[in-house]
């Protein structure tokens, strides 16, 4: 029997429906919600007999049996602690939320009802990320002592300063917004969480442009294009553009191991790339998606030197994010019908939250280094359990 799914927000992160709108196959979408006229209309046009309301309450009433929750950050916690009090289990996009009280109360309620909680780290399931982990894990480098990440997001300012995504009180700051996909995975090849941060930012490009509209009624399609170059001839950005366009932090986690992460929003290319280093070398992504490749490094060399081994990147089946998409709706469909360990991990989604709202508060204040207060002990091991309490 299909499960049963409610989408609520249905706004540019429901191109996860094509995972979950599958009639016959084990799930299928039965409601949406969403305030706008434009977001229920595409969804009748996508499922033509699923219910469209813009009330939560009546979403969460309709005999769903788990909901995804897509809007915009600011409104995670808020909308996942109702859908966990009826008792409805709960995929939420990431950020977990953009505080970390909320955040806190998001796992605290989901324990305190029993009910699942799953959050939307795709990048967990990305070819390049489990490729790079995998030598890791097979001690290709030898114990891991450092985690470089330099985030080039060339599409930044149409995909950040042109919406909500440019006003702090929506998200808090992109180190977190954009961020937090990269500090969950720093967390996880490192094998550990942060426990201080210290960074440094500025709006340096974007803060300057003058010409700002409204743009609520649009999305990001609407506007994208490559031909948006350079920077600083963009036009029609938000209202309200106060978030750093530029970032970086530095993070000592709780086994030994420093990391760094830097994030700008006005590069020519669009990619991420990664360098960890261990006591037998270090491996570096070139590309991050398929057709690119990991380089391993584990002899001795006078200088510059190609690689001593490469690995393609290989994309799975499946579509979104280089078939991370597909792995993470099928998982998370999984996790709703049988319970269980998952790849991703809502402590784990809490610890980045924390890592990005600190590191914001750091660059904000004077950059000094700021710990990360510790979840309680039984919280955590209730989601180490998979979401089971002890017998």
């Amino acid at each position: 029997m299909d499960l049963r799914i409610g989408i609520i927000g249905f706004g540019l992160r429901s191109a996860l429906r094509r995972e979950v709108h599958r009639p016959g196959e084990g799930s299928r979408i039965t409601a949406v919600c969403d305030p706008s006229e434009r977001a229920r209309a595409e969804a009748r046009a996508f499922a033509p007999d699923a219910l469209l309301t813009d009330s939560l309450d009546e979403l969460l009433a309709s005999g769903v049996d788990a909901v995804m929750v897509l809007t915009p950050d600011d409104t995670h916690a808020d909308i996942t602690v109702r859908a966990l009090e009826a008792g409805i289990p709960v995929f939420c996009e990431k950020p977990l939320a953009t505080r970390l009280a909320d955040a806190d109360r998001m796992l605290e309620t989901a324990r305190r009802t029993g009910t699942r909680l799953y959050i939307g780290h795709n990048m967990r399931h990305m070819p390049v990320i489990t490729l790079m982990r995998r030598l890791i894990q097979e001690g290709r480098i030898g114990e891991v002592k450092a985690v470089w990440v330099r985030h080039f997001v060339g599409h930044g300012g149409d995909y950040y300063f042109k919406d909500w995504h440019a006003d702090r009180r929506r998200t808090t700051g992109l180190l977190l917004q954009k961020g937090a996909h990269d500090i969950d995975v720093i967390h996880w090849l490192a094998g550990a969480y942060s426990t201080r941060v210290a960074a440094m930012g500025a709006l340096s490009v974007y803060g300057a442009i003058e010409d700002r509209r409204d743009r609520s009624e649009e999305r990001m399609f609407d506007w994208f294009s490559v031909d948006n170059w350079p920077p600083t001839s963009l036009t029609g950005l938000h209202p309200v553009v106060d978030v750093e366009d530029v970032s970086m932090v530095n993070m000592t986690l709780s086994n030994g191991v420093l990391a760094s992460y830097q994030q700008c929003h006005f590069t020519p290319d669009y990619w991420r790339n990664y360098t960890v280093i261990g006591t037998e070398g270090r491996i570096e992504n070139i590309g991050d998606t398929s057709g690119g490749e990991v380089r391993l490094w584990n002899r001795r060399h006078r200088g510059y030197a190609e690689a001593d081994e490469t690995f393609p990147i290989v994309k799975p089946e499946g579509a979104g994010h280089d078939g991370a998409d597909t792995l993470l709706v099928a998982e998370f469909l999984r996790f709703v019908r049988d319970g269980g360990l998952t790849e991703t991990s809502p402590v784990a989604a809490r610890e980045a939250v924390a890592a990005g709202i600190l590191a914001t508060d750091s660059l904000r204040g004077d950059g000094s280094a700021i710990e990360i207060p510790a979840l309680d002990d039984d919280l955590v091991a209730y989601f180490a359990r998979g979401q089971v309490e002890e017998d």
